[in-house]
């Protein structure tokens, strides 16, 4: 018998499931069902991984059918909640589901978007990185037309991400985060940044080939990761000494080698290096306008930092005849005849007790390899060396220090951020061909362009949006659960990135327990709680106790897949129409995000490839409905107008495409729009198309200038500098934060204040989880080992853990499935390859298979991934061990920026064989 002939396509979409993307790719589809997902090598010119996908993406075919998917609307029947309480869900209409949430949504409304305490009544979860909204369709228009919503309660944010990066390295160069210029570079230190996994094929390609033409990458971590395999050095450090080793770089190339071995004229005229600093540690100010003094050699005086014609002096000691200095809350003072040293010399100074021999003794690397380290970093970088982008000259420095999760998070993350990005700028690397790029912009505007974002402010810096510390303006009572605004000034006060970038663990922390010197009103739950693709009951620390919490808020509405351990305690389940399954248009290249810095900058849509399972709606669909039901129609569609769920706004110079505020629109309509005005907008107004050309073609791009990569060009047009080395803006923040929250009789933040230095001093960072530690009434002797986490391509933030083949591809990788421990260490414990091991911290166990290694530290253990769940289908059959059940949120380990790190203290012994 013949076989019958088969409807067979190929639809094109992108995979978005980390922020190292989007990876285009096609879908083949057979009579209308998906089987596999193929590369798209339409896009081979224009993406960096010549469109090739991620492991992640091979796994959409099994999520999209997975029988374990909710499919219809779901409410809650049981009104207890608790990890131990079926919630009993029973199937309801999506009218009942809608009327449900829109009801409670309207109560809010009735009531005042503020509660009591003065925070908003309804709070809103998001997953990874970013990565909702290029799945979320128009629900960001329907938060906007909405009014306050806290971001506060987090799934991982300053736990999981690199949160200190974020903050200081958008203060210094608009970096959200930071990457080296793989494709020019030569040598990249890597301090823990285990880019091959976290990167994806983009990142394993620009490698690759970055290798063949020379380049060297040295991997500084506790454990050998896959990025350090591929590497050519491994350096074994201490785990969480990061700092000490950074600063010991910085003092061979400032002490050993010396000024004029570095790039001066960066340091002159690029960064604070001239300007001239007090004995108080303040700079010293011309007494008429102001400005930073420099010394000018031309003149031998001296000068405001901006006079025309002025040489100033990098380095040395001048008198200075009459200056003033600003310190906190405006307070002024003058100086005669007063000795001010360059910020260069103030570093220099500060930098000379940091003796790589000083640095072995704390980090446990060789002082002859820290000293071989720097002097590589300091030949390979070229000083003097050009190269010629789109017929622009600019200076070619093609070294780079890189930093990962936990370097540049929590406690020693400042000292990491600082000495990185001094490194940078010592030999003229930072924001210039091959050396240090900063890859997006988050907190500050604009977000599209970080170029836009560079304004001239202060003291020849860039503008900076701080939360403000003086006694008129400073947020004496929170607007958020994780006080944001009011704690931590350099989060500044952007939208929803801002509140997500707070301290995340506080919010949860407080509605337990607050310190006894708390006198701010009391936090309050949320009365809505909205989450999507996030499952803080399993990504973020501590995570039994914060399901008990979750288990408290008074209504929950998740938008779900699966049941998880967060959803468990909801009210109302919402399915969605999951990636293959719905539609949507993102941005796509420009500079955003680890090596996702492109030739060209477009848009590409994800479309329908099949129809959705059981009654699973496009989230789109699902927020048009809200928005109808809770009469915000019309500002709902004024944003989606505006430009906030799509990527151009749908109405501009030469083009309009609005939707009618009064009409509901369809998902097609709109995206409809959104691809008119985008290709209009990006073409400038040469060419259009509509939705159906993008679902044949799937994306649209123009070519990109690389010069857009680099910012130092825009500081130099600005005539502006970066404030580096000397932190003055920082100080003074952190004396007016102390003196705010000192005169509220609050204490509880004196810690977090002392963080606030010009030049980062070294303090002894992983002491501070022994102290922690012992403060809990554990002994120190009883947990001897660090427990590290780290990430893996296949789950990367642990989004696929209900996907089995993910699972299935992880086995062939060593350690996915259990804890990774030292071979000889594991011998000493008679620990033998798959034995089951308890990892007990001082709050609890996690249990999982021994993986023996060699490249890993005998004092250090590491899981990979996010795991250890109880209610996820599959995931929860698993048995994998996981960091975040075993890791305490503490006041004691959360930084100045509101953030922590993947590490704690545990024992670790084989559990005797079942009989």
């Amino acid at each position: 018998m013949e076989a019958q002939a088969k409807s067979v396509k190929r639809v094109p979409t992108y995979c978005y499931n980390c922020v190292s993307g989007p990876d285009l790719m096609n879908i083949k589809v057979v009579d209308g069902i998906a089987t596999e997902v193929e590369p798209n090598f339409a896009a081979a010119d224009v993406h960096p991984a010549k469109g090739r996908v991620c492991v992640k993406a091979y796994g959409l075919v099994q999520k999209t059918y997975n029988p374990n998917r909710i499919q219809t609307p779901m409410k809650r029947t049981n009104p207890k909640k608790g990890r131990n309480e079926d919630p009993g869900f029973v199937p309801i209409s999506w009218d009942e589901a809608l009327d449900i949430v829109a009801g409670k949504l309207k109560a809010v409304r009735a009531k005042g978007l503020l509660d009591e305490a003065g925070l908003p009544r309804v709070a809103v979860s998001l997953g990874h990185g970013g990565t909702p909204s290029n799945y979320m369709g128009t629900f960001p228009a329907f938060l906007a037309a909405w009014g306050e919503v806290d971001f506060s309660f987090g799934s991982g944010q300053g736990v999981k991400c690199v949160h200190s990066e974020h903050l200081y390295g958008e203060f210094w160069h608009r970096g959200f985060t930071v990457a080296a210029d793989t494709p020019n570079c030569r040598y990249n230190i890597a301090v823990g940044a285990n880019v091959d996994v976290t990167g994806g094929p983009c990142a394993v390609i620009r490698h690759a080939d970055a290798r063949v033409r020379g380049y060297k990458r040295v991997q500084v971590e506790p454990h050998l990761t896959a990025t350090g395999a591929c590497s050519a050095e491994w350096v074994p450090i201490r785990p969480k000494t990061d700092p000490a080793f950074l600063f010991a770089l910085i003092h061979v190339l400032v002490r050993e080698n010396g000024l004029e071995k570095l790039d001066i004229p960066f340091l002159r005229d690029r960064t604070a290096s001239p300007y001239l600093v007090a004995p108080d540690g303040l700079y010293l100010r011309d007494p008429q306008n102001g400005k930073p003094l420099v010394w000018d050699e031309t003149t031998a005086s001296a000068v405001p930092h901006d006079t025309p014609g002025a040489r100033p002096a990098v380095a040395g000691a001048y008198r200075v005849a009459h200056a003033v200095v600003v310190d906190a809350d405006k307070e002024r003072r003058e100086y005669a005849d007063v000795e001010g040293k360059t910020a260069y010399e103030m570093l220099a100074r500060h930098i000379d007790k940091y003796t790589p021999e000083w640095a072995e003794s704390i980090c446990d690397v060789k002082a002859e390899t820290i000293r071989r380290i720097a002097n590589e970093y300091l030949a390979a970088a070229g000083i003097g060396e050009t190269i010629e982008i789109d017929g622009k000259t600019l200076p070619l420095r093609p070294v780079a220090v890189t930093l990962g999760k936990s370097v540049n998070n929590g406690w020693g993350a400042y000292e990491c951020c600082w000495a990185r990005t001094v490194l940078a700028a010592l030999v003229g690397a930072l924001e210039n061909p091959g050396g240090l790029v900063g890859t997006t912009v988050r907190l500050n505007k604009s977000r599209d362009n970080r170029h836009l974002s560079v304004k001239p402010g202060d003291d020849g810096f860039m503008v900076q949006y701080f939360n403000p510390t003086t006694k008129e303006e400073w947020q004496a009572a929170p607007s958020t659960r994780n006080l944001h605004q009011t704690l931590v000034p350099i989060v500044g006060h952007n939208g929803a990135w801002s509140q997500a970038l707070g301290p995340t663990q506080l919010a949860w922390m407080f509605q337990g327990e607050r310190p006894d010197d708390w006198t701010m009103p009391m936090p309050t739950l949320p009365e809505v709680w909205l989450v999507y693709r996030s499952n803080p009951s399993i990504s973020f620390w501590d995570t039994r106790h914060l399901a008990e919490i979750a288990a408290k808020f008074p209504f929950m509405a998740c938008v779900a897949y699966t049941v998880d351990e967060t959803n468990y305690m909801a009210d109302v389940l919402l399915p969605e129409a999951t990636d293959l399954e719905s539609t949507q248009m993102i941005r796509m290249g420009g500079t955003k995000y680890m090596e996702q810095f492109w030739d060209h900058r477009g848009v590409v849509l994800r479309q329908k490839a099949v129809e959705p399972q059981g009654e699973a709606r496009d989230f789109t669909w699902i927020t048009t409905e809200l928005a109808k039901r809770t009469g915000l129609l019309e500002p709902y569609v004024n944003a989606i107008n505006k430009g906030v769920s799509g990527v151009s706004p749908l109405k501009g110079e030469g083009y309009d495409f609005s939707l009618d505020t009064a009409v509901e629109p369809a998902p097609e309509k709109i995206w409809d729009a959104v691809c008119r005005a985008a290709t209009v907008t990006l073409s400038e107004g040469r060419e259009e198309h509509d939705l159906e050309w993008f679902r044949e073609h799937g994306f649209y791009t123009v070519p990109m200038s690389r010069l857009d990569w680099y910012l130092t060009p825009t500081m130099e047009k600005h005539g502006l500098r970066y404030e580096l080395p000397y932190q003055e803006r920082l100080l003074l923040a952190g004396r007016e934060l102390g003196r705010r929250l000192h005169e509220s009789k609050m204490n509880w933040w004196d810690e977090q204040l002392s963080e606030y230095t010009a030049l980062p001093e070294w303090h002894d960072v992983p002491g501070r989880w022994i102290r922690n530690l012992e403060k809990s009434g554990a002994r120190a002797e009883d947990f001897p080992f660090w427990l590290l986490t780290t990430k893996s391509m296949q789950y990367h933030a642990g989004g696929n853990a209900a996907i089995e083949v993910m699972h299935e591809v992880a086995q062939n990788l060593r350690g996915h499935a259990g804890v990774i421990i030292n071979a000889k260490t594991a011998a000493s414990l008679g620990i033998a390859e798959g034995d089951r091991v308890e990892v007990r911290s001082h709050i609890g166990a996690t249990y999982g298979k021994a993986a023996l290694a060699q490249g890993v530290r005998p004092d250090t253990l590491v899981i990979i991934g996010q795991f250890d769940h109880w209610a996820t289908p599959f995931a929860k059959t698993m048995e994998a061990p996981s960091l975040n059940s075993i890791a305490p949120m503490s006041l004691d380990l959360t930084d100045a920026t509101g953030s922590g790190a993947d590490i704690v203290r545990v024992s670790v012994r084989r559990m005797e064989a079942s009989a």
